[in-house]
This record gives C-alpha cells, sequence and structure tokens, in this order.
C-alpha cells in the first residue's frame, strides 16, 4: 500500500517524560546567550519534532515557551585496539523561555 502526498502516517505518539531525557550541564550551556537568556539545553529523543519538545516541557515545568531549536548529532566513531565502535546519537533542544519565566535546573549543582 502506497502512501500518497496528503495522507498523514500514523505514528506513535511519545509521553511527555519520553521526549525530555536530561538536562546538558555544561559550561557552555548554563552561559549559552549571554546573562539575559532565559533557557536551557536539553537532550530529548531523536523522533521528538520541535513542537513535541515545545508541549512537554510546557507541560513538565509550566512555563511558556518562546522558540525551540533543535540540533541532531551523529555519534562519533571510537577505536580501541582492534576493535571500533560508535558513541550513540542523540539529539540536543535548544529551549528559549518567554520573558518572566526561568528552570533553574542549574541550581544547587
Amino acid at each position: 500500500m502506497a502512501i500518497k502526498k496528503n495522507e498523514e502516517v500514523n505514528k506513535p505518539k511519545l509521553k511527555d517524560y519520553q521526549i525530555i531525557i536530561a538536562p546538558f550541564i555544561t559550561e557552555k550551556s548554563a552561559n549559552v546567550g549571554g546573562k539575559d537568556y532565559s533557557g536551557v539545553v536539553l537532550k530529548v529523543d531523536r523522533r521528538a519534532s520541535k513542537l513535541d519538545v515545545k508541549e512537554a516541557v510546557e507541560k513538565i515545568f509550566k512555563v511558556e515557551v518562546a522558540g525551540v531549536r533543535t540540533c541532531n548529532y551523529i555519534g562519533k566513531l571510537k577505536k580501541s585496539g582492534r576493535s571500533s565502535g560508535r558513541r550513540a546519537a542523540y539529539k540536543k533542544a535548544y529551549v528559549n523561555l518567554k520573558p518572566g519565566f526561568e528552570m533553574n535546573i542549574f541550581e544547587g549543582l
């Protein structure tokens, strides 16, 4: 059965806690965008779209999201002696929050 252009493919919907995997806790992610940046960098499921990430962040953290930017990263090839392998691929999301909202995931670290 061929899929026509205008037909939608029924994909299984990811749950909110499946979309957000972990925050990126690095110096760069803590300071990205400067002092006035009200956002956070998250590791998300590779199948999640920007709209999925936005809805999950709004529902879990109870904040309003202004925008989401995503980056797909391919795992690096790693060698150790004769054997070789590959690091896992992942997706990173830069989430900008609307003025007046903040997510303090770096407090207490």
